[in-house]
């Protein structure tokens, strides 16, 4: 069983921490400028609730892309496979998480996956409710529910931050309108999405959130159903083929575990049927994801053994 006292883990968080200093924090969204580089932490939570960490895990961030995948399973839940992928697809892509290329290339115009900022807001767009407040309240009660935490907020800030700065994400929401991948007032599911980005949590959170994925579903402790097993693989297949932007491939050679990375430098991971991984390390390489963190995966992944591959 790997890391079995929290001071072995924080040995091998210590070794990952010196690559902070080859990542730099996401400053294309202003509210995100003001992470401390420096910082790194970790949780790992087991099937029977045994939780052991490393660095400050209570500091929180925002989920940013990690949301993606929760409104996946979201939308796959109330809307069902056939209806989400009808407007997103199943392709990795090879290209940064915010570019229009493939759409504007690929007929129909539909984007190639939901972990991208085109699907993704494909998929948010999906999300059930009578107002953005109604919907946001879907979005957020189910972060809830997978974290088992009635505590979780967002960051008005950087939900405003990002709304006034989604210049890209206005371009990707206006094509796809052209081409009927959604039909909604552009501003409003902006609106959304960015409240989504902006759900804040910590490496417990993540972890807890981890392993439900890890377990098909599955709430450790109560073998509560939280979500469909077939939803579960969806996501974790999704979390393999594209969860770490344009370095999936290379994630899946080093690593090999399903993830889902943030700009704000968050990871989540789910180690199939043995644990869920929480990360922040808001240091970020060129490809948006954490670079410390990324480290820290590679030496857990070699030392136990963990890839699936």
């Amino acid at each position: 069983m790997p890391c079995k006292t929290v001071e072995e883990l924080e040995v091998i968080l210590e070794e990952a921490k010196s690559y902070t200093k080859e990542g730099k924090v996401a400053d294309y969204i202003p509210a995100l400028s003001k992470a401390n580089p420096d910082n790194l932490s970790i949780a790992v939570i087991y099937p029977n609730g045994t939780c052991y960490s490393a660095g400050c895990i209570k500091e929180k961030i925002t989920l940013q892309s990690i949301s993606k995948v929760l409104t996946l399973a979201l939308a796959l839940m109330e809307s069902g496979e056939d209806t989400v992928f009808q407007k997103v697809g199943y392709e990795p892509t090879g290209d940064p998480f915010n570019s229009i290329v493939k759409l504007e290339m690929s007929n129909p115009s539909k984007p190639l996956n939901p972990m991208i900022n085109a699907g993704a807001l494909a998929v948010t767009s999906m999300i059930k409710g009578g107002s953005v407040e109604e919907r946001f309240d879907n979005i957020i009660e189910f972060v809830k529910k997978l974290a088992g935490n009635e505590d979780i907020g967002y960051s008005e800030e950087v939900a405003k931050s990002e709304y006034e700065t989604s210049h890209l994400n206005r371009a990707l929401c206006h094509f796809m309108k052209q081409h009927g991948i959604i039909n909604e007032d552009v501003e409003e599911l902006l609106d959304l999405y960015t409240k989504q980005c902006a759900i804040e949590v910590n490496c417990l959170d993540l972890a807890r959130i981890g392993i439900i994925f890890a377990m098909d579903g599955v709430e450790p402790g109560t073998n509560k159903r939280i979500m469909p097993a077939h939803v579960a693989r969806i996501c974790k297949t999704f979390m393999v083929t594209c969860g770490m932007y344009n370095a999936s491939g290379e994630f899946a050679v080093r690593v090999g575990i399903p993830a889902k990375s943030g700009v704000s430098g968050g990871i989540l991971g789910a180690v199939p049927n043995r644990f869920g991984i929480g990360i922040s390390g808001p240091a970020l390489d060129d490809k948006g994801n954490s670079v410390a963190g990324l480290k820290l995966l590679e030496i857990l992944a070699k030392k136990y053994s963990l890839s699936m591959f």
